[in-house]
């Protein structure tokens, strides 16, 4: 593989303005079709298989009525007084009279006396729409914003929550993106000690971020994706793009200060480099894409907008990179120099590129495999002890109750939990498959009124096909009372049936969805694990010829990715965080887990490609053990340190967004990034390759004849063009 690296990096360095040519014209074109196409990203999804989309379903086809989405109105009385008052009361019904002629709206309930609190300060008012979510335009909800104009002129607070209502789709920031663009930036200038190379990787990565975009965008108009999905594409867009620049970069700067010439140095570090790149990135994806296997399509969606992200920044990488490196040329060996301490980044460089004992990195290296036993097991002590909160973690997808306090969902959720009770917030609906007689749908309503943790059982609406009762729990969506309510009514349903005359009954809306989702992603993830470990354990075994890095790999993977979580549930879920990121404690995002593991497995093997394939090569050459652990991990820990840090900082800079669900996952990332590159990658596994020595790259005869060697670390290339000439050195 390296030797096809090799001659690609050539090809591109010698026809720089042809590569350079075909990406802007890939990105001109990407940008027509994102733009053209008029896509947006919305969070409607559905969970195929589960009992609440089977009543979603059901509903669409007997009931389209009902089976749109709902915008819950709150109408709060002025200090002091009445909803039910004549000033108040008027400016409410002269709003919903507006409500109900707005585009796209199918009923407005009048809300007197039902929907009217028992302390009578508060009106609930649903409203229905005839489209799902992501189909009501938001022309539609910027006229029932105007059509409640009355009621706040009455002096009456108005607020929404539901599953679509106005400003509830996600807007992206920016600040995010350029916050960790400009940190990025530092720790490339003082990586590099120069303008032009501290740029290159940065601008191939924001290429390969605004093609992903748009092709998402693009897609956007013809299938649902989940503002989440371009999200993470972002994060892994600009992560691994400035990463892989980095890496190849690196390794072309030090051979042009050792002295190779241009051309060669490009082609070699895309064929040396490279080729950890394509490993590291080939793991990532297989990871990204395993997400299918969880069977729910938003989490497909957005593995494969992920996955096409570091397609997209390895493609660059091996192709565009060396192309504007030959643009370049000799200007990255042009350094910064300061007042202060001039001549300072030259002399690091040219430190750095001839491996000097005295790097700080040599001198990490040297203490770890020196002191390998305590720091193995103080390493794994400390990811131990961050994972214990894990054992205490609660699945689920956040209400408006996480919502900071100032968002109006988050204003009505805690006005109906005052007035009314926390259930009213999401109640469920119990759905005949069947009409039955009026008589029996109130015999229905009674039966699941009489049920443990039910507030109130209503009939809904009814027609010749179908039956709708809404049960409100006394719990709210997320407390697990609420899910064991379901549970309860599901494993109750032959009695729930008898009182329709053996008529079936589903129980489904969006509790029960959210429910359901949370339960059918705690039941894939044994399985996703083992799918994606098992895929990257064949590939990292192909990778480096040996079972027990992978193995170590995996281990390593598994210690650093459960201390993370268990910050995450320190912070999230106990609250610790609450004042720092301003959050309200809740449960922990349910798709958050398995995302967690897809990701920071891919990117835990970056790391673990980049460390481990500089070990090998030392040790292909020299044959010490020891040696090699100590040679290779002071030759990697510059540049895995700032590509760490680069990925550590574009996860944290999303934690500066008012969306709860972003913080956690940025949070989440930051976290799994920082203790997988430092504590196990830099740490922990140099000790513990220290503590095993040669017999970690054992494999037995059969395999060294029936498995290829791709070669990641390009020993060969450099054997078969003249650059290596050591001569082994005794083994231990």
């Amino acid at each position: 593989m390296s030797t096809y690296l090799f001659r690609l990096g050539r090809w591109s360095f010698g026809h720089r303005r042809t590569v350079l040519g075909v990406w802007l014209l890939l990105a001109a074109l990407a940008v027509v079709l994102g733009t053209v196409s008029g896509g947006k990203t919305n969070d409607s999804f559905t969970i195929p298989g589960t009992e609440s989309q089977q009543t979603a379903d059901l509903l669409k086809r007997t009931m389209p009525a009902l089976a749109g989405g709902q915008t819950q109105l709150v109408f709060a009385a002025p200090a002091g007084g009445k909803i039910t008052d004549a000033g108040p009361k008027g400016g409410v019904e002269a709003a919903l009279a507006q409500v109900r002629g707005v585009p796209q709206v199918a009923s407005a309930a009048d809300p007197y006396p039902a929907g009217i609190s028992p302390d009578g300060q508060l009106a609930l008012v649903t409203v229905q729409w005839t489209e799902q979510p992501a189909d009501v335009k938001d022309a539609s909800l910027d006229d029932l914003q105007q059509a409640v104009l009355p009621a706040r002129q009455a002096g009456v607070q108005t607020e929404y929550s539901g599953s679509v209502f106005p400003g509830w789709r996600l807007v992206p920031s920016e600040l995010p993106e350029v916050i960790g663009l400009v940190v990025a930036f530092l720790v490339l200038l003082v990586t590099f000690g120069s303008l032009v190379a501290a740029g290159l990787p940065i601008l191939t990565a924001i290429l390969g971020v605004a093609v992903t975009l748009m092709t998402v965008t693009a897609l956007a108009a013809v299938t649902n994706i989940a503002s989440t999905s371009t999200t993470v594409a972002v994060m892994l867009g600009l992560s691994c793009g400035i990463d892989y620049g980095l890496f190849i970069l690196f390794r072309h700067r030090n051979q042009v200060l050792r002295g190779m010439p241009l051309e060669d140095s490009a082609a070699l570090a895309v064929g040396t480099a490279g080729g950890s790149v394509v490993f590291a990135a080939l793991t990532v994806i297989i990871a990204l894409c395993g997400m299918a296997v969880v069977g729910i399509p938003f989490l497909t969606v957005m593995g494969l907008a992920g996955a096409g992200a570091v397609l997209m920044a390895l493609l660059i990488a091996i192709t565009l990179l060396p192309a504007l490196l030959g643009f370049a040329g000799t200007r990255i060996t042009s350094f910064v120099s300061t007042r202060l301490r001039p001549g300072h980044h030259e002399q690091v460089a040219k430190t750095s590129a001839a491996e000097s004992p005295h790097t700080l990195g040599a001198r990490w290296a040297r203490f770890v495999v020196r002191h390998r036993v305590w720091v193995a097991l103080s390493g794994v002590g400390l990811l131990v002890l961050l994972a214990v909160p894990a054992f205490s973690m609660e699945l689920g997808l956040p209400s408006s109750a996480s919502q900071p306090t100032s968002k109006t969902q988050r204003k009505a959720y805690d006005l109906i939990s005052e007035h009314f009770g926390p259930g009213f917030n999401g109640p469920l609906l119990v759905v005949t498959e069947t009409g039955v007689p009026s008589a029996a749908v109130q015999g229905l309503a009674t039966t699941l009124a009489g049920q443990p943790d039910v507030a109130v059982a209503l009939p809904l609406a009814a027609n010749p096909q179908v039956a709708i009762v809404q049960v409100v729990p006394k719990s709210g969506p997320n407390d697990p009372a609420t899910a064991g309510l379901v549970h309860g009514l599901r494993d109750n349903r032959a009695a729930i049936e008898a009182s329709v005359g053996g008529a079936q009954v589903l129980i489904g809306g969006t509790t029960a969805s959210n429910i359901d989702v949370s339960q059918k992603l705690s039941d894939a993830l044994p399985v996703f694990l083992v799918v994606v470990v098992g895929l990257a354990f064949v590939l990292l075994t192909l990778a480096f010829r040996t079972i027990l890095v992978p193995i170590k790999s995996i281990v390593g993977f598994l210690l650093s990715v459960t201390a993370a979580f268990g910050a995450q549930v320190a912070m999230f879920q106990w609250g610790w965080g609450r004042r720092i990121f301003d959050i309200t404690p809740t449960e922990t995002i349910s798709f958050l887990p398995l995302i967690m593991l897809a990701i920071i497995f891919g990117l835990s093997s970056d790391y673990e490609v980049f460390v481990v394939s500089r070990i090998k090569e030392d040790f292909t050459l020299n044959g010490d053990a020891r040696a090699a652990v100590e040679n290779g991990t002071a030759r990697s820990a510059r540049v895995v340190t700032a590509a760490a840090l680069i990925m550590f900082s574009i996860f944290v800079a999303f934690m500066f967004t008012s969306d709860p669900i972003i913080k956690a996952i940025g949070f989440s990332f930051a976290t799994g990034v920082f203790l997988d590159a430092f504590v196990v990658r830099l740490t922990v596994v140099p000790a513990v390759m220290a503590i095993i020595g040669a017999k970690i790259w054992y494999h037995p005869d059969w395999f060294a004849r029936y498995v290829p060697d791709p070669d990641i670390e390009g020993t060969r290339l450099e054997e078969h063009l003249g650059l290596v000439h050591e001569e082994p050195a005794r083994s231990r």
